[in-house]
């Protein structure tokens, strides 16, 4: 972080007389001199890992969450089995869902369907990571917004893989029409990609009490008689 400066050994080693076995008449003249250089490359090394850090442990903590909701409502019901939560409004109800998030191609049958999907949350899971690490520092909601999403795919392949289809028990509807079933990992891609989309807007939005440019001048001064 620091470096050595001797004002005396750049005096004796300049381009005209410099000699291999130069030394340091006067060591006392040394000071130290910070160099942003070192500073710089330190933010680069360090900076990824505690980004790496969070993510971890924020996707973690999601995928954990969502994980034991579905194990806590597969125990207590059974696919096509309803507990009402809130009259005609929200039930519990346990559905297998084979396609992505909210039902999402559910009714397309094709060979490999669960491979193939799983293929396709992977790689979303990889575009995500590398979007996050390599975001700068001060885009927290994007970085934040990373996490949800990342937790909630990671939530919704563990099924794929462990079981072959999605469990999903969120029913929202209102008289005979029903929201598709969801799980916490949805809602947590849903959250993660309204935090990308609002860091988006808050950073492409112009100043407030900002001026526009006006054509051919500031537009300040007043015309010339």
């Amino acid at each position: 972080m620091f470096r050595v400066s001797v004002t005396s050994f750049l005096t004796e080693c300049d381009s005209k007389r410099a000699r291999t076995d130069a030394r340091v008449e006067n060591p006392t003249s040394a000071v130290l001199v910070w160099n942003p250089v070192t500073d710089r490359n330190r933010e680069e090394t360090e900076g990824p890992r505690r980004r790496a850090f969070f993510l971890a442990v924020g996707a973690t903590s999601i995928l954990t969450l969502d994980q034991a909701t579905k194990t806590l409502v597969a125990s207590r019901l059974v696919p096509g089995e309803s507990i009402e939560i809130l009259p005609g409004i929200l039930h519990l109800t346990l559905v297998r869902n084979t396609g992505m998030a909210f039902g999402l191609l559910s009714d397309l049958d094709i060979p490999f369907k669960s491979p193939l999907m799983t293929l396709l949350s992977l790689a979303i899971v990889a575009a995500v990571i590398y979007y996050a690490l390599r975001s700068p520092g001060a885009e927290t909601m994007t970085r934040l917004g990373s996490i949800f999403i990342l937790g909630g795919a990671l939530g919704n392949i563990v099924d794929r893989v462990r079981l072959g289809y999605v469990i999903d028990f969120v029913d929202v509807f209102y008289r005979d029409t029903h929201w598709p079933a969801f799980n916490v990992a949805d809602s947590s891609i849903c959250v993660g990609v309204g935090l990308w989309l609002l860091d988006s807007l808050r950073r492409h939005r112009p100043a407030l009490g900002a001026e526009p440019e006006v054509a051919g001048g500031s537009g300040t001064g007043e015309s010339a008689s």
